[in-house]
């Protein structure tokens, strides 16, 4: 089993950046989709981004964050990373970075993912 843990959290003006890292252990052999979510406090978790690494790169980006937010993986996948630029209030919620048995495309489908980290607060402030 994946364990998944968090980091680079904080609070931000809007219009900034903040990077997440996520450190991997207990990664095995085979297909992982990886991915960061968030929730806001009275809403429900949502996908930000996801990505599959494995035989060529597929990549999926929730409409709200396209442009704005890149994600990446170390290339031994023991590290995830989110790179979020041009910040809007909107963003502020706690982030999750999760894995799951999957390859390629099927990575977009939230079912995919049963392995979450304990999140990070990321706040933006207008």
């Amino acid at each position: 089993q994946v364990q998944l843990q968090e980091s680079g959290g904080g609070s931000v003006q809007a219009g900034g950046s903040l990077r997440l890292s996520c450190a991997v252990s207990g990664y095995t052999s085979g297909s992982y989709c990886m991915g960061w979510f968030r929730q806001a406090p009275g809403k429900t978790r949502e996908g930000v981004a996801t990505i599959y690494t494995g035989g060529g790169t597929f990549t999926y980006y929730a409409d709200s964050v396209k442009g704005r937010f890149t994600i990446s993986q170390e290339n031994a996948k023991t590290a995830l990373f989110l790179q979020m630029n041009s910040l809007k209030p909107e963003d502020t919620a706690m982030y999750y970075c999760a894995a799951g048995r999957g390859y390629g495309t099927a990575c977009r489908q939230p079912y995919i993912y049963n392995n979450w980290g304990q999140g990070t607060q990321v706040t933006v402030s207008s």
